[in-house]
């Protein structure tokens, strides 16, 4: 049995410890924000926060998350608040929306680490997260949005 601590909440875990934290997530906890893409880390659709950093959960197994917090596109804000995610509605960045909450949570996370990013940061940083719908640019402006309310 594993422990993990997901959203500001304690759960265990006691499936095998080595199955990637995406289905954790989403099949034992419930938090189907997260999406499974690729499987293989390319798509960036599994994004979370793992002890701050994003990470690609299809490609994180269960046990290394243990005694790292996880922040999940759910725990973000509980009402949608985020400055990102008001900045992904006010520039209607989603499309047919499927990656955006792997693309909220790259973002969110460059921005905690450099609050005002240059479009080279934006670019370099998000460049992993890919968007089938080609939305890049409007994801571009709302993180530019959302740097003025981080």
């Amino acid at each position: 049995m594993i422990k993990l601590q997901v959203n500001g909440q304690d759960n265990t875990y006691d499936g095998d410890p080595s199955v990637p934290l995406l289905w954790v997530l989403r099949d034992e906890l419930g938090l189907t924000g997260t999406k499974f893409g690729c499987g293989h880390g390319f798509c960036g659709a599994c994004t979370v926060h793992l002890g701050g950093e994003a990470v690609r959960s299809c490609s994180v197994a269960a046990h290394e998350a243990v005694g790292k917090p996880v922040v999940t596109i759910e725990g973000l804000d509980p009402h949608g608040d985020h400055p990102v995610q008001r900045a992904w509605r006010e520039t209607s960045a989603p499309q047919c929306g499927y990656c955006h909450a792997g693309q909220i949570m790259q973002a969110t996370a460059l921005l905690a680490s450099k609050p005002r990013p240059t479009d080279d940061d934006i670019t370099s940083t998000m460049a992993g997260n890919i968007c089938r719908c080609g939305c890049y640019q409007r994801i571009a402006e709302a993180i530019r949005l959302a740097s003025a309310g981080v």
